[in-house]
């Protein structure tokens, strides 16, 4: 079975980035998984001038686009592999992880891990349910979302998430990923109308499987460790740097964070 991990690195050079990404290199290499690093931009996803919400500096300091979108570019490689998933370039891999694709199974077009279902601390437990309202009380309005639970609605963190082709691909509907994307239903996340101002692809996503009920699987909590807010980030397999600007020394002491897991 064919099997792809994708990233995207389009920004500024990083340490951090940089070593998560050459533990991702070697996981696939150990796994016999293909490897696909972005470099450059391709999508290009730029919210309409005269209706954004966003800051003009939010796209125009990224040469008129956003790059939050460009990891769904690995949505034009779903025709060339079985199994395709999108790691984020601040996930950092163990070097005794396990084939996530074995654990994900064929059964379902989606796969990513719930932060409700996290060892949370108590710190974060406070942001996620004033980030859940914020982002999705709306849809929960228009009936896409269940009664708040303890940590807010449930959303998943797609900074990890996993696609079998042949169930995700209808899901898209002959559309490649720029067309998807563009697509008028999307157009109030991608200007970021309302609480969606600060928004990343992940709330477009997490409205998108809802919406069409995408068949989807909620991932153990070992494949999107939050560094910081799991309260067992040691058991995790993949060790996700978030909001890499409020880690010490913006994350570019990998050494220390390597250490802190229990990596280095």
């Amino acid at each position: 079975m064919s099997q792809l991990i994708y990233q995207v690195y389009v920004g500024k050079k990083s340490r951090l980035y940089d070593a998560c990404i050459a533990s991702t290199k070697r996981y696939c290499e150990k796994h016999g998984i293909d490897h696909i690093v972005q470099t450059a931009p391709k999508l290009r996803i730029k919210p309409n001038v005269f209706s954004t919400n966003r800051s003009r500096e939010s796209y125009e300091k990224h040469g008129g686009f956003l790059p939050i979108y460009e990891k769904e570019n690995a949505f034009d490689h779903l025709k060339d592999y079985d199994q395709v998933a999108i790691v984020d370039a601040d996930i950092y891999i163990r070097e005794n992880a396990t084939n996530i694709f074995d654990d994900f199974g064929t059964g379902h077009a989606f796969g990513a891990v719930l932060e409700a279902s996290m060892p949370i601390n108590l710190e974060y437990q406070k942001k996620i349910i004033n980030y859940s309202a914020m982002q999705y009380s709306g849809l929960h309005s228009r009936g896409l979302y269940p009664n708040a639970g303890r940590f807010g609605f449930p959303f998943y963190n797609m900074g990890m998430m996993l696609m079998n082709s042949d169930k995700f691909l209808p899901y898209l509907k002959g559309k490649n990923a720029k067309q998807w994307i563009e697509s008028t239903e999307f157009a109030p996340f991608v200007d970021g109308l309302g609480n969606w101002k600060w928004s990343t692809d992940q709330t477009l996503l997490n409205y998108w499987v809802r919406r069409y009920n995408v068949p989807t699987k909620d991932m153990d909590w070992k494949w999107n460790g939050l560094y910081t807010a799991n309260k067992r980030i040691n058991e995790c397999s993949f060790v996700h740097f978030f909001l890499k600007d409020k880690l010490p020394n913006r994350g570019e002491n990998i050494e220390a964070l390597l250490r802190d897991i229990g990596e280095a």
